[in-house]
């Protein structure tokens, strides 16, 4: 098969990164466009072919390479899928294409520095994705803070755009010191098992350190150091106030990239949960409140904004708050549909974002007092942001609705207070959403535009059609995602079970 004879996961990480250095031998924008586009072309076939080729019914590592990084430090550059993880490659190359897509005509200023740190952003993405090498995927978490730093200050649309780029260094920064005191802990918790001093006995490789006993204060510290290190990126209250300020302050092509891939989410169930389970049962209960808590805040807060950027980070501080609670669960319906949520993340909040910046490059403005009777002009693009808008809401017949129904169900078999929290702010977020609909789309005309003349280009319908298509299809038959994570998912709960005392309890818990 040619999907195995490939180094697929290597491609996919290069390709976006050869074709960002070669950004600065393109002699002109419109040869920087089309190279962009001709990368995010083929990346998102070679990330179908990692699909295609995808076994859901084995729950191990796929698609595995391993070679020598640093000997001394018995680093390796080393990378694989499972369950967990081999949607996330695909869902970052339809982003990645819609994103430069959606910036053909918005971005006219530093066009080849513009799409080479896309792309750039993009290749290290995925290896944050595939990388099971833990000082390799450090490598590759941070090396996401440089290009969004550079787009956030050279690309942004807003005054203080170079405030918020320095924002958002300053907190992922911060937020990597606990990353690296834990992955620091977990290699030399290695080297003092094996019983071989270091750097000999080092090990960062994501296999042996599951094997690897932890103790009760070690496993505690471990696990605290991660998702601290993790909820900074998520974001999680109240570490949440870079992305605010980057949604108002950054282009929205950027701005879809942070919002629809929560790099911070996905950390904690493919390091914190398996590496300390016994930590992760413990504070459960700190962690679910901490994500209720987040989810709550941030649909309260977005129900009091009046524009459109800032109304959506909020709710998608909020939904990303729904989604570590379900996580926290550590049960088999919320960690499926926390998985499946951060997959219409790519999507829907994403694509929400993307609506934003069509707004904001047709009317100057995502304010609501200065718009009204947008689906007048913008019929196309009014019924796009409506579906969007109704798949974040999780309503029947879109891909939020399994995704939301599996994490309620979830929340209330841990707990009924906290699948009732979790109502509380899917309401409050539909309220947002229909309300923020009703008056820009639905009110009083403001612009004397006749109708079609700003609607959807060509091209722009055609990613609107792809996100459409994606919110219909798994609406209708989500199997179609949940079946990928279902060795996965039932994998971590064993390896969490057998952290559990014996009892009912830990029976409970792991179905």
């Amino acid at each position: 098969m040619i999907a195995d004879a490939l180094p697929l996961l290597s491609l996919l990480i290069g390709l976006p990164l050869a074709a960002s250095l070669a950004m600065v031998f393109a002699p002109k924008p419109e040869t920087g466009r089309m190279l962009a586009l001709a990368a995010a072309v083929l990346e998102l076939l070679l990330a179908a072919l990692l699909l295609w080729g995808f076994d859901p019914v084995d729950s191990g590592l796929q698609f595995v390479e391993r070679h020598a990084w640093i000997p001394s430090l018995n680093a390796h550059y080393q990378l694989g899928v499972d369950g967990i993880s081999v949607l996330f490659p695909f869902l970052g190359a339809v982003l990645n294409l819609a994103v430069i897509v959606a910036s053909w005509t918005a971005v006219q200023n530093r066009v080849r520095l513009y799409y080479g740190m896309v792309l750039a952003l993009g290749g290290a993405t995925v290896g944050v994705f595939c990388a099971t090498d833990l000082m390799l995927f450090f490598l590759f978490w941070e090396l996401t803070i440089v290009p969004v730093y550079v787009l956030a200050g050279f690309s942004g649309i807003g005054p203080q755009r170079r405030y918020a780029a320095v924002k958002y260094a300053l907190f992922m920064l911060a937020g990597g010191i606990p990353l690296l005191f834990a992955i620091l802990l977990l290699a030399l918790n290695h080297a003092r098992f094996l019983g071989v001093p270091a750097p000999a006995g080092l090990s960062f490789d994501y296999l042996a350190l599951l094997d690897t006993p932890l103790d009760g204060r070690l496993a505690t510290a471990i696990f605290l150091l991660l998702v601290l290190g993790f909820a900074v990126k998520a974001p999680l209250f109240p570490f949440h106030g870079w992305l605010p300020t980057l949604a108002m302050e950054g282009p929205a092509g950027l701005v879809a990239w942070l919002a629809g891939l929560k790099l911070g989410a996905f950390g904690i169930v493919r390091f914190a949960v398996p590496l300390s389970p016994q930590a992760a049962l413990e504070y459960r209960g700190l962690v679910a409140g901490a994500g209720i808590l987040t989810a709550v805040y941030g649909a309260f807060v977005a129900m009091r904004q009046t524009n459109l950027r800032r109304l959506l980070a909020f709710s998608s501080i909020s939904h990303v708050g729904l989604v570590v609670a379900g996580i926290a669960a550590l049960n088999f319906q919320a960690l499926q549909g926390a998985l499946f949520q951060l997959a219409n993340f790519s999507i829907v909040a994403g694509g929400l974002f993307l609506v934003a910046g069509f707004i904001q490059h047709r009317i100057g403005s995502t304010e609501i007092d200065q718009l009204g009777g947008l689906a007048k002009p913008m019929p196309l693009l009014g019924a796009l942001f409506f579906v969007l808008g109704l798949a974040s809401l999780g309503v029947p017949g879109t891909s939020g609705f399994a995704a939301e129904h599996l994490i309620l169900i979830g929340l209330l078999r841990q707990h009924t207070g906290l699948g009732l929290a979790a109502l509380l702010a899917g309401i409050v977020g539909a309220a947002c959403v229909l309300g923020y609909f009703r008056r820009a789309f639905l009110g009083q005309g403001r612009l004397g535009a006749a109708p079609g003349e700003l609607d959807l280009r060509p091209r722009e319908l055609l990613v609107a059609g792809a996100l459409v298509l994606w919110v219909v299809v798994l609406g209708l038959f989500p199997q179609l995602a949940l079946e990928l994570s279902d060795g996965a998912v039932s994998a971590l709960l064993a390896r969490v079970h057998e952290a559990l005392p014996d009892g009912p309890t830990s029976v409970a818990v792991a179905e």
